[in-house]
């Protein structure tokens, strides 16, 4: 009798242990879930600076480009268009562009007004608001660059970047000078132009759905 009562005793420890196990792996999985809700999405980046050269011109010029940007989603409302954009950003861009034929470095700074990423690469615009004296009239104008982040092979970066002007982003057929065509947000060519020092980060994260409400 002592012997099925002890049974009967283990059996129903044994059922307690497992009710209650189930009950903290729901809980843990119900915190989890709700983590998960609550925590903020990442958010795409390009950071870094770095000196490179252009494939078609052979030149002691030494050029240059600075990122800071941040995508900060649908907060730049446009007429028709009042919750924004997934693609707008935020934050600052450099140019740098050391003539050697004139021993003069000239220089401009601009703000970033569209961002969007893929896995390693990114395209970006920017506003210009200030130019160096003796530099191009940039101020106003957007520009657009793109940059593939290759990582490093040996020591040397596998960067690239590309830009909207120069031998890209013409307007052919006229009868005149081939213009320069407008800059589009986010528009910008492959990066053909390989980093020779320094580096950027790309921080990928996908583009995200118009806020509720």
């Amino acid at each position: 009798m002592r012997s099925v009562i002890r049974r009967k005793v283990t059996v129903s420890l044994m059922a307690l242990a497992t009710m209650s196990t189930l009950s903290t792996a729901c809980a843990t999985s119900a915190g989890a879930n709700a983590g998960g809700r609550e925590a903020r999405p990442a958010y795409a980046s390009v950071t870094g600076s770095a000196e490179f050269t252009l494939p078609y011109v052979k030149d002691d010029d030494v050029r240059s480009f600075t990122f800071d940007a941040h995508a900060a989603p649908y907060s730049k409302p446009l007429p028709g268009i009042p919750t924004g954009l997934p693609t707008d950003a935020r934050g600052t861009v450099k140019v740098s562009h050391y003539s050697a034929g004139r021993d003069i470095t000239y220089t401009s700074e601009g703000r970033v007004d569209c961002l969007v990423t893929g896995p390693h690469t990114a395209t970006l615009t920017a506003v210009i608001t200030k130019v160096s004296a003796g530099g191009p009239p940039w101020v106003g104008k957007r520009l657009g660059f793109s940059v593939h982040d290759g990582g490093a092979d040996q020591g040397r970066s596998r960067d690239r970047v590309g830009f909207s002007w120069e031998m890209v982003n013409l307007l052919p057929g006229g009868t005149a000078e081939t213009p320069e065509a407008q800059v589009g947000t986010c528009m910008a060519p492959a990066p053909y132009a390989p980093v020779t020092k320094g580096g950027y980060t790309v921080h990928h994260a996908d583009l995200l759905p118009p806020p509720r409400g």
